[in-house]
């Protein structure tokens, strides 16, 4: 009796939690900051995709030792393919991965 009780509430719970939702990615992005400078590079994964608007965000390390955070947006049209969304000086490294959203423009 106990164990029905208990197949029950997990599934009651279960069925009030929020799953995420998986979508296809419409942008690819790579960057890279090494030797002095940083490039962010993007593109549309799909040529027919909608023109895409985005946001970055992406920590960099100084040779002086400090991180700078850098941020900006940018729209992506249809067929674009590798475009340096991105570029700086003044870094040596990454301090994390770029951060970057898009979502679809009508």
């Amino acid at each position: 009796m106990t164990m029905n009780w208990l197949r029950i509430a997990t599934v009651a719970v279960l069925s009030g939690c929020a799953f995420p939702a998986v979508a296809e990615e419409a942008v690819s992005c790579g960057g890279a900051a090494m030797l002095g400078g940083a490039q962010l590079n993007c593109g549309l994964v799909e040529p027919k995709a909608a023109p895409q608007f985005c946001s970055f965000s992406w920590a960099l390390h100084m040779p002086t030792g400090d991180q700078k955070i850098v941020e900006g947006s940018f729209l992506l049209p249809p067929g674009a393919v590798n475009v340096s969304v991105y570029q700086g000086s003044g870094f040596d490294r990454p301090m994390s991965d770029p951060i970057v959203i898009c979502r679809a423009t009508k």
